[in-house]
Order: structure tokens, then sequence, then C-alpha cells
């Protein structure tokens, strides 16, 4: 056999791949087989290590790549290419997850280039994930497409039962998404894939410094017409910073069944629990606090084809149990809380000359019951707290309960070099009360060139408040029970340019937010004074910013020999300008916006198959006592066919940072691992 020349090409690319049926004329006399390609909302498709048989020669060529970038669903109703689409879905692909220097999927967030990740502990112990200077609570976040976001609090969105070595994909969809996904995709949209392998099984066993612990396994197997996938893990540490411990278990299943040509159903379920130490989490006068989160969810999916209507429906429920001590064993400042999320909805979407159109509904009823936050029952329906850590004679007293119903409709016009989507949302919550109110949008967006897309959007959305905004109370924080809804009428510009082993894009943003939430402290206008009490209160924004993004991808120039992998460079900039009705001393959100941030990365191969991948962060947050930092974490990895071994550093200049004032994050923590994967 010839030997191959340094950095020569070995992928088989297609420039064009659409749902056409002659988009295939490139592999003439070959057999192309693609273990899973599915077409979801919000989903992203690229197959990287499939066999290509040739029928004349009967050879079968492994790790021959068929790249399909051209076939990412980006956040419509209705399927879409990317190629098409108005929007741009920024995704982190395995390959990204594999290379970074992390062991949790917040850690792997921080790498996008709009999304702000403020952790109190490592390894994303207690997490908040906000999009474009939003808060924690204004994000909707699925897994595989359902929605798992906490109406108690955002705190505990982002609990997830599933490990990265679970994950094939997760998605970004920056700015209002509500006709697409809902009230709560108010800022943004991030959508969590997990992998389905193929009779195969993996395990992931890591380890570090202070007590760090981490093992999790995988198996994927093919029954006839199902398909079935279970993983489980369980994590520990001692902590890098004082009273920092924490455990973490989990397991989740995900199933799919072929009944027909036209049907197939599919499901999962996740189950987690996490209790540790929250150190001074929620209060700087308590060093011993503590919490627990346990999550159970499940949900139930369908596609189902009626000649040219395609219909998808989905039930899901989640719960949560949160456990929350003032002191550690102590019942002063104690509290318990079980959260119920469970929806129905029904989409369906279908072809004609005019363009493509989907109609939808969804129902969702959102519940809590608490020994602190709600309406008071009576003592004849006092309920006994639930969960791992529920106490005998601790009693739920407190209850609140609200449906949202929700109607969608949209039509896509799909011409040569434009996309017109236009859609709306119509809503109505019995929490607020029974009217219904609309909210509409249009994307836009024009490809002059392959390479090239123009685009543009106006969208408007509405966010209920959580449970916590609504009844929260304690020393010195208050809740507000007739807090309104917040709005947003949101703008957005953007240009993308995707060209051989380059994707440049950006992004200028604006919104105009209304009866937003926020905790305020304010002089008492009878005292001139503070009470010194965070009051939650509603106040106008105006919201704008820029966003870049650059990626180099020297392999598709000059083929898999080149070292290089890719290089990205990511800048993003806010600029907030807030309106109180009352002169406000300090604010826990509005006030304390990421205002900068950069992000450079790099990884390739060193020698044979040894890779290293290296970031750099830096973040500039606005507000008093948040100076800017900049942290670098690096992967240094030996990667065969079946199993690889590494060694991570994080925050490898041991800088001392905080992402909440008084909360110190950890500084250098080096881990090692490996993952071994098997074929049954």
């Amino acid at each position: 056999m010839q030997q191959k020349s340094f950095c020569e090409r070995k992928a088989l690319r297609f420039k064009h791949f659409s749902h056409k049926g002659y988009a295939l004329f490139s592999v003439m006399g070959r057999e192309v087989l693609i273990g899973t390609l599915s077409v979801a909302t919000l989903s992203h498709a690229k197959a990287e290590s499939i066999s290509i048989h040739t029928e004349a020669t009967g050879d079968s060529l492994q790790r021959s790549e068929l790249k399909l970038e051209e076939v990412v669903v980006t956040g419509s109703r209705a399927p879409m290419t990317l190629a098409e689409s108005a929007k741009i879905v920024s995704v982190i692909t395995r390959e990204d997850i594999h290379r970074a220097a992390a062991e949790s999927i917040n850690d792997i967030l921080k790498l996008a280039t709009g999304v702000d990740v403020r952790q109190r502990g490592g390894f994303g112990v207690q997490t908040d994930i906000s999009v474009r200077g939003g808060n924690f609570d204004q994000i909707t976040i699925l897994l595989n497409g359902v929605n798992i976001s906490s109406p108690h609090t955002g705190h505990l969105s982002a609990d997830f039962p599933v490990s990265t070595e679970d994950i094939e994909r997760i998605e970004v969809l920056e700015g209002p998404a509500a006709r697409v996904y809902g009230t709560s995709a108010f800022n943004g949209v991030i959508n969590i894939v997990t992998k389905q392998s193929s009779d195969e099984a993996a395990v992931h066993l890591s380890a570090g410094e202070y007590g760090y612990a981490n093992g999790n396994a995988s198996i994927g197997k093919n029954l006839g017409s199902t398909h079935h996938q279970l993983s489980g893990g369980y994590t520990r540490t001692d902590g890098a910073t004082p009273n920092s411990y924490f455990t973490s278990s989990r397991v989740f299943y995900q199933g799919s069944a072929k009944l027909s040509d036209n049907a197939k159903v599919s499901g999962q379920f996740g189950y987690s629990y996490k209790p540790y130490a929250a150190n001074t989490f929620y209060g700087a006068s308590s060093t011993d606090q503590w919490e627990s989160n346990e999550r159970i969810m499940a949900a139930l999916n369908a596609d189902i084809k009626l000649g040219i209507v395609h219909i998808t429906p989905q039930l899901y429920w989640n719960r949560w149990f949160d456990h929350y001590q003032w002191h550690k064993d102590n019942p002063a400042g104690e509290n318990f809380h079980k959260v119920d999320s469970k929806g129905a909805s029904l989409n369906a979407w279908f072809s004609t000359s005019l363009g493509r159109t989907s109609i939808g509904v969804e129902v969702r009823g959102e519940s809590i019951k608490s020994t602190k936050l709600g309406k008071l029952m009576s003592e004849t329906d006092w309920e006994t707290t639930g969960g791992h850590d529920s106490e005998a004679g601790k009693f739920y007293k407190y209850k609140d309960t609200r449906t949202n119903v929700s109607a969608f409709l949209e039509h896509d016009i799909m011409l040569q070099n434009w996309t017109l989507s236009l859609g709306m949302l119509a809503n109505m919550n019995d929490g607020l009360d029974t009217k219904w109110r609309v909210y509409p949008g249009i994307d836009i967006s024009y490809r002059p060139t392959d390479a090239w897309k123009l685009y543009a959007s106006w969208n408007m959305a509405l966010r209920m408040p959580t449970f916590t905004d609504l009844y929260y109370s304690g020393a010195n924080i208050e809740g507000n029970a007739n807090l309104k809804p917040e709005k947003t009428t949101d703008y957005q510009l953007g240009a993308q340019y995707r060209g051989k082993g380059l994707i440049a894009e950006a992004q200028l943003f604006y919104s105009h937010k209304t009866d937003m939430i926020d905790w305020v402290t304010y002089t008492d206008a009878s005292t001139g004074q503070s009470d010194g009490i965070f009051h939650s209160v509603n106040f106008e924004l105006d919201n704008k910013g820029v966003e870049l993004n650059l990626q180099l991808l020297p392999r598709d120039l000059w083929g898999e020999n080149c070292p290089l992998r890719k290089i990205g460079a990511q800048y993003s900039y806010i600029y907030e300008d807030s309106k109180y009705d009352v002169a406000v001393l300090s604010s826990k959100y509005a006030m304390d916006y990421l205002r900068h941030k950069v992000v450079v990365n790099a990884d390739g191969r060193l020698w044979k198959n040894l890779n290293l991948s290296l970031s750099w962060r830096w973040q500039d947050r606005v507000g008093e006592n948040n100076p800017s930092y900049a942290i670098t974490d690096g992967r240094l990895s030996w990667d065969a066919s079946k199993w690889s071994v590494y060694f991570d550093a994080s925050n490898i200049f041991n800088k001392k940072y905080f992402d909440y004032v008084a909360i110190p994050q950890p500084g250098f923590w080096w881990r090692i691992g490996t993952v071994i994967k098997f074929g049954l």
C-alpha cells in the first residue's frame, strides 16, 4: 500500500446533503451505512466513524469519515437543516467534550460564547447557568428535547442524571425561543443530547486531589427493533475549599422501539441524588450550611407519520426533593421542598408548496409543597416530608399550584437562498389569571453563497416568576407574591461563514425587557435608611451586546494527519441599563452580570495517539467585589480506538478567583482517568 503523505485528506465529504432523495448521488456504487440520523427540533447530526462498503470490491473502509454538517436542525417546531435555518445554534460536539478538561456538564458549558456559568463549588455542585446577561431562571434546559427546568428555582435545573461520558453533544440556542419551547425559554435554550451506542459497553474511572473519585458505566444494546441504553455513576470529593465536600449518585435509561415504518416510540428515565456541604453558598454568616437535591424524571415520546402529517406527542414528569439547613444538623433555618412539573404536548407539521407548517399545544402543571414556600394549608392537609432525606415529624405546611397552557403556530417558507420563519405562542397561566397572551416572532435568513448566511430576528417572550421569587422569606430576604411575569422584546442581527477549514460567526442583539425580577436592597422613603433586606421586585432593563466566534479546522484543509484539530477564539460583550421604581442600593442579579468573556482553546496531536487540549478563559463581571480573572485548563490524553487515559489540570496557574463574592473557587486541581469500551 502506498504511504500517505503528511496531511493528506482522508475524509469523504458530501458538499450538499439535504432531505432530497437525489442528494446521495455522490456515493455511486457504494452502500453507506449510517447508524442513526434522527431529525428532531434543536438537534445536530454528525456521523464521524462509519463503515463504507464498496459493493464492487467488497472492501470495508472502517474509520472513513462522513461529515454531515449540513443536517444540523435548529430551533424551529418543524425539522430544518442548518443551511435552511434562520437561527444559529452553537453545538459542543462529542469530540469537544472528550478533549475538554472537564468532569461535569457545567464545566463544559463554560466554553460556550454567550453562556455564564457561576459555580459555588467544584464540578457543578451548585451551579447557576444563564445566557446573555440574564439569570439562571430565564433559560430552558432540555434533556433529549424534554424540559427539565425547575419552577422552584433555577439553582436546581442544572442537576443532571447523566455524566459527560453519556453525552453526544450539547446545543445552545441564545435569545428568546418561547414560540418553540414555551414561556421558560426567555433568554435561551440548552439541549443536552445523550449518545445511543449500539452493542457497546463503556467504563469511565477517574480520581484526583482532595479525595476526588468518579465512576461511570454504560451499556447500549439493540434487541430486534428496539434499542436500550443504560448508564449510572457515582462521584465524591472532600472538597478543595473549606466545607465543600459532596457525593453524587445517578442512573439514566433511554430506549426506543420501531413499531412500523411510520411509527416510533422512545422514552427516558433518570434519577440523581446529591448531598453537599454548602459553606457560605447562601449567606456569608454561616460556613456550615448543608443541602441535598434529589431528582426523578421520566418522559415518553412518539414520532408518527400519517400521510404528509408528522405527529410528535410527548409526556413528561419531573420531581425534585430539596432539603436545606442553614447550620448542618440544626433544625433552625431548615427547609424541605417537594416540586413537581408534569406536562403533555402534541406537535404536528406538514409540508406543502407554500412551505412547512407546524401547530402544537402543551399543558404543564407545576406544584410545590414546602415547609417554607407557598400558601399555608389547613393542618389536616399537612404532609410528611418525602424523599431520601425525609424526617419524621417534619411536615409540608405550604403549597402552591399553577397550570400553564400554550398553543403554538409556525410557518416556514424556504426558497433557494431565503428562509422566512413566522410563528407565535399563545399562553395562559392560571397562576397569573385566565387571560390569553400572544407572543409572536419572525426569523429570516439570506444565503448569498453556500458559505455565507446573513440573518435577522424579532421575538417576544414571557416568563412566570418561580416559587422562590414569589414566596421565599428569611432573615434578610423577602419574596413578593404580587410579582408580574417578565416580558422581553428581542432583536438580533448576525452573519455566519462556514467555509473550508474555517467557521466565523458574529451576532448583535438588543432586547427591551419589562417587569424583570430582581432581589434588591433600597432606601426606605419614610426613614431614609436601608432595612438591609433583599426584596423581590419588578424593574425595567435594556440589554445589548455582541458575540464573535472563530474556529480554524486545519484537518478539514489538510487531512487527519495534521497535528492540529481545532483552534478557537470567542468573545462576548454585554451592556445593561436598568431602571427601578426606587433608589436601589444593591442587587443580586441585574447589577452583577458578565460584561466581557473571552475563550481561547486549541487541541491536537503531540505524537502518535498522544493529544493535548488547552483552554484559556477570561471573565470580567460588573458590580462591586467582582475582580476579573483568567483561568487555564488542560487535558493530556492517550487515545486508542477502544480506550483512552488522560491527565486533567484545572486552574493550572492556581489563580484565586470568585464566581460569587466571598465564595472562593478551587485552585489547581489535578485528576487522572481512563475510558474503556467493550463490544457486545
